[in-house]
């Protein structure tokens, strides 16, 4: 494992321009922590499969709420595009009424608890993943939102990538004073799995939540502070080795 080689990947790729074509995009296009933090949950319950498939259905939502995602989220304004009972496809696995059901359990969400923020409990950010995996499969969510901590729930474990790291120019550490960003947990996909391997990181054949702490524990001993930074090292890795980055449902 070469150390200074992850080091330089890392601050390389964690800048301005990573945004662009990362869903971590549409995060930054709305004002205000509430429409930040919906459309930074909506833009990772859509992130698998190809970002030129998966991108513009994210775009799509951003346009249907004209920018106010926490008001259109409150108010179940999405059910005029996103209907009950239409079981016509939204993309890949989610139907248009999957996508209402999740945003209806969204909603159910705000209203008792004020803020996705709110709803968390502070401490190490495995229980705010916990905390959305019990509440989304309550409803029967689980297609969307891993019903447990036993696979790497890779699309979670990114979400809370944005909202806690702060004085990144990617993400926005909105979360901040509540997660400590030690505690935060790899984002781990089978790419991501598959270039730790070559670099030495982690042995494992499955993306599960087991293996991506293991790689988590080896990124602080190269990032003690910040552990996460890993996760731009290994893209840049990627990136610099001609490798497609493949988002899995996890």
């Amino acid at each position: 494992m070469n150390q200074e080689l992850l080091r330089d990947y890392a601050a390389r790729y964690e800048t301005a321009d990573f945004i662009v074509g990362d869903p971590s995009w549409f995060m930054h296009q709305v004002r205000g922590q509430a429409n930040q933090e919906m459309m930074a949950f909506i833009a990772a319950a859509l992130s698998y499969g190809a970002r030129s498939q998966f991108l513009p259905k994210i775009q799509s939502l951003l346009d249907a709420s004209g920018g106010d995602v926490d008001g259109w989220v409150r108010s179940g304004a999405f059910g005029e595009i996103l209907r009950a009972g239409d079981n016509s496809c939204f993309y890949r696995l989610y139907s248009k009424d999957l996508m209402n059901r999740f945003l209806c359990a969204c909603r159910e969400l705000l209203l008792e608890y004020g803020s996705l923020g709110e709803f968390i409990p502070s401490g190490p950010a495995i229980g705010a993943i916990e905390a959305f995996c019990s509440y989304f499969s309550a409803r029967g969510l689980a297609v969307i939102i891993p019903k447990d901590t036993s696979s790497s729930c890779k699309r979670l474990c990114m979400f809370m990538r944005w909202m806690v790291r702060d004085n990144s120019p990617v993400d926005l550490g909105l979360w901040a004073e509540k997660i400590p960003r030690t505690s935060l947990i790899m984002p781990m996909d089978t790419h991501v799995l598959t270039e730790a391997g070559k670099l030495g990181l982690v042995q494992s054949r499955t993306a599960s939540m087991a293996a991506a702490r293991r790689l988590t524990a080896k990124m602080a001993e190269i990032f003690p502070d910040d552990p996460l930074k890993g996760d731009f090292a290994l893209f840049g890795y990627g990136v610099d080795t001609n490798k497609p980055t493949i988002d899995a449902v996890s």
